[in-house]
């Protein structure tokens, strides 16, 4: 099986695409020993993140079970996980 996605800690809520990955495709990927199923919702490019876990509007998203940043809407398994429902607080100026 090729992989299509990678999740790094148990607890992350995004996988990466490991390869651009199609809107409605199904992927299956690892996290931890469970295997976990999921259709993807947008065209995710190669690198780009895809939520794992429902993320609430104001929640961390976790990657590497560290925070990339909050929501800026409520995000659905199977979405893109980008600057459009990210907002990163990091490298700020302005907090």
């Amino acid at each position: 099986m090729v992989k299509q996605a990678v999740v790094i800690k148990e607890n992350d809520s995004v996988a990466t695409a490991t390869l651009d990955l199609k809107k409605g495709t199904k992927i299956s990927m690892f996290i931890g020993e469970k295997e976990l199923d999921v259709v993807v919702k947008d065209d995710i490019p190669f690198g780009h993140k895809l939520a794992i876990k429902d993320i609430a509007i104001g929640e961390h998203v976790l990657k590497y079970s560290e925070s990339i940043g909050k929501a800026t809407k409520d995000i659905k398994i199977g979405d893109h996980v980008h600057v459009h429902n990210v907002e990163s607080a990091r490298g700020r100026g302005d907090l």
